[in-house]
């Protein structure tokens, strides 16, 4: 810290006790939360649960701590507007997955089962820690890493196009 500012690697310095404008969040955090957001519900549903994200967010954000995590905030909130949306779709019709560039990978994902699914999600595509995850999915960090290790297992096993690269052996 030098003349009251923190400097942080990839942000633009900030005032101590002051928070980033929203704006800043939203660029740096957008990204992850919109491939969060494509995991759990597939290429259609995920923009709609990234802007309904966001806009939580905006409201919530003048009452976010200055020393919060903004990442494992956002992706909290959008794993709730992913149950909201997915609570909606079990109210409809099924629509069919859409396509996507990794269709089959995102297919294959959205075949693991919940607790799987998710702890894969936060961890190897938003980059949250497994205690993180355990404060958004409830429970304790080694449940998540536990959910994660057998949802990795079970991409292994199941789709055919599956690398070990950055996934636990």
């Amino acid at each position: 810290m030098a003349g009251g500012l923190t400097f942080a690697a990839g942000k633009a310095p900030v005032r101590a006790g002051m928070k980033q404008p929203f704006e800043k969040v939203v660029e740096q955090h957008g990204g992850t939360v919109l491939r969060v957001c494509r995991v759990l519900l597939g290429v259609h549903d995920a923009e709609d649960a990234w802007s309904e994200t966001f806009l939580a967010a905006l409201r919530a954000y003048p009452d976010l701590p200055d020393d919060a995590n903004a990442e494992a905030w956002l992706v909290t909130i959008a794993h709730r507007k992913a149950i909201d949306v997915l609570r909606a779709r079990n109210r409809q019709p099924a629509r069919g997955v859409p396509g996507a560039r990794d269709g089959d990978l995102w297919q294959a994902v959205g075949a693991l089962p919940e607790k799987q699914r998710q702890a894969v999600a936060y961890h190897y595509v938003a980059g949250l820690a497994y205690a993180e995850i355990a404060e958004i999915l409830g429970g304790t960090a080694d449940a998540a890493r536990r959910a994660a290790a057998d949802g990795v297992k079970n991409l292994r096993k199941n789709y055919p196009g599956a690398t070990t690269e950055g996934a636990p052996a």
